[in-house]
């Protein structure tokens, strides 16, 4: 439940007025996407506040820990500016592909955290 929120009020801040509150409600959004400048620093502040309390939640447990989740954050950085600023998909089997190869994004997310361990905190 909590992925699903935190994705609604994230998309909040870029979509045009077209997510409802509730079913059948008035349906909101901060309209941000026709201004591609304003999106990008949003969602790039976003990733980075993501990125800043997850490294400070979680320690390397060995070697691919560290390495492993720089790579998905540099991964996932040269995705979103592809997105952003690259060319359409060529064709629609272009874009199954690319929505096919998207599930492949969580498992390195999985491998990369497998191999990460919580920080514990004084109380």
């Amino acid at each position: 439940m909590f992925i699903v929120v935190s994705h609604w009020v994230l998309d909040w801040i870029t979509h045009a007025p077209d997510l409802p509150l509730y079913p059948g409600g008035p349906r909101v959004g901060l309209g941000l996407w026709p201004s591609v400048a304003a999106t990008m620093v949003i969602e790039t502040l976003v990733f980075l506040a993501g990125v800043f309390i997850y490294t400070r939640t979680t320690r390397a447990a060995d070697r691919t820990g560290r390495w492993a989740l720089w790579a998905f954050v540099a991964f996932l950085a040269v995705v979103h500016v592809a997105n952003a600023y690259g060319p359409p998909p060529p064709s629609e089997t272009a874009v199954a592909w690319g929505a096919l190869s998207a599930w492949l994004i969580p498992l390195f997310g999985w491998w990369v955290d497998r191999h990460r361990t919580p920080t514990t905190r004084a109380a």
